[in-house]
């Protein structure tokens, strides 16, 4: 079963292909979003993780209904590997962009910055984290930051868990035979899972371990 299949049917929801812009985007598959029509369509709150970087950006919307968090939409946006860096993140900016007015986010949840071994890897994601939270900030929406490791924390109970591990958590919660792909999708969905839970203490895998 594919991702986009999985995707929850919201009343008044289409799908469709964002199309591309742009010299860096040539060439380069759009992602298959929800497209929400009307705001007022959603009745209930959408957060909206992000996994940044100046190549791949992963991103994962959830509905935080009253039964449970559904898929909304998930993904990931890959600019043009051959572009210099200032193409790739003005790519970037406007294909975030419209993901936001596609989705319309109540909460933007982003990967913080953490420590890394490769000096220049660390500087291009940081660069991409600015890019997604300008773009966050100047549609309107709330903007909360997680370590990797928090999310994992929040969700596995363990900081530590590898994204294979991660990925099969967020099947597992979002109630999909199969998790969505990319990695770089799941880790963004994983994000918006952990905002979710971000009051409670113990970890969403223990209390379903609990008998009921």
């Amino acid at each position: 079963m594919s991702a986009a299949k999985d995707r929850v049917r919201l009343p008044g929801v289409t799908r469709r292909r964002a199309a591309t812009r742009g010299p860096a985007a040539a060439s380069v598959p759009a992602p298959l979003v929800a497209t929400p029509k009307l705001r007022h369509d959603c009745p209930w709150p959408i957060v909206l993780g992000i996994d940044p970087g100046t190549r791949v950006v992963g991103y994962g919307a959830i509905v935080a209904a009253p039964r449970g968090p559904r898929l909304f939409a998930a993904g990931a946006l890959r600019a043009d590997p051959k572009s210099s860096v200032p193409a790739r993140l003005g790519w970037i900016r406007t294909e975030i962009d419209r993901l936001l007015e596609q989705i319309r986010p109540t909460v933007v949840v982003v990967e913080q910055a953490f420590a890394a071994r490769n000096v220049q890897s660390a500087l291009r994601i940081g660069e991409g984290r600015g890019v997604v939270l300008a773009c966050g900030a100047a549609f309107g929406a709330e903007i909360v930051q997680f370590a990797p490791a928090v999310a994992k924390k929040a969700l596995i109970g363990n900081g530590a868990a590898d994204k294979s591990q991660v990925a099969k958590m967020v099947a597992h919660l979002l109630g999909l035979a199969v998790a969505p792909e990319p990695l770089d999708a799941t880790d963004a969905l994983a994000l918006a899972l952990a905002q979710v839970q971000r009051r409670r203490i113990v970890p969403v895998s223990a209390r379903l371990a609990r008998p009921s």
